[in-house]
């Protein structure tokens, strides 16, 4: 017979499986954006914690349906730092966990006003659909372009009687999330060609994938700081400034730091993104 404490012990595994398959960094990573996106542009207390629980929830439906539909090619390619991949939780208990966050997405969405709530759904199907094949595809870009693009077209109609946000944000926000894309996909384009996965990443080759990166991000940086230059003329200025020498390093750096510097590039776009909120 089990010990108390065996019981204990086996529901924190698996509660802390679930922590790690959900992706927890590109979902607080969304969910904080959003937050100062949504604080940038005036939301009301209980508005904004509306849209962090939105946000929050289709994010948690997005990694676990990832790791869901991708543990035999994660077990395939020796990925056992996933818990689905190495069995710390079972299948059952993601997919029910999967299914409650979408639920919750579907419901906390749309009690962000219809308009808003269906455009965020959309960015989480953007999102699911790029788990379910288009990642294999040419298009693979494109969800989370319609993603980063909608994010803060959502934020900005959450509060009721308000008028969507200029073309540019969108727009610049497309861009982020193509270079996102790119720079996501990067450290794992050997895994991904082993099982047959060619993104447009795969496509380009990782070189001319990373310029391509580069250049959206710099274009988004570009567009937000023309756009917001009324509002924040020293800080786009001086975060444009940061940009153009991040992207040199990411250009011409080697190892680890065009990465790196493109990653500060993409950072560097969160902040004219909000500030232009």
């Amino acid at each position: 017979m089990g010990r108390p404490g065996d019981a204990q012990t086996s529901t924190t595994s698996r509660l802390t499986g679930l922590a790690r398959s959900c992706h927890p960094g590109p979902s607080a990573a969304v969910t904080a954006l959003s937050v100062a996106f949504a604080i940038s542009a005036g939301l009301t207390t209980a508005r904004i914690v509306l849209v962090a629980l939105a946000v929050l929830a289709g994010q948690l439906s997005i990694g676990w349906a990832n790791d869901l539909i991708d543990v035999d090619r994660d077990r395939v390619v020796g990925r056992f730092d996933k818990p689905l991949a190495r069995g710390d939780v079972s299948l059952e208990t993601a997919r029910v966990a999967c299914g409650l966050a979408l639920l919750a997405t579907v419901a906390l969405s749309l009690a962000c006003g219809l308009v808003a709530g269906l455009i965020h759904l959309g960015c989480v199907a953007a999102g699911w659909s790029y788990n379910l094949g288009v990642k294999a595809t040419v298009l693979s870009w494109a969800p989370y372009a319609v993603a980063f693009a909608g994010l803060p077209v959502f934020i900005a109609l959450a509060a009721p009687g308000a008028d969507a946000p200029a073309w540019w944000v969108p727009t610049a926000g497309a861009l982020l999330g193509v270079g996102a894309h790119l720079l996501n996909v990067l450290p794992d384009l050997a895994d991904d060609e082993a099982t047959d996965v060619r993104g447009l990443a795969h496509r380009l080759g990782h070189r001319f994938a990373s310029v391509l990166a580069v250049v959206c991000l710099v274009a988004a940086s570009v567009l937000l700081a023309v756009g917001a230059r009324d509002e924040s003329l020293m800080t786009s200025a001086v975060v444009l400034v940061v940009v153009a020498l991040l992207a040199v390093l990411a250009l011409r750096g080697r190892g680890k730091v065009p990465f790196r510097a493109a990653i500060g590039i993409a950072l560097a776009d969160v902040i004219l993104l909000v500030v232009s909120g």
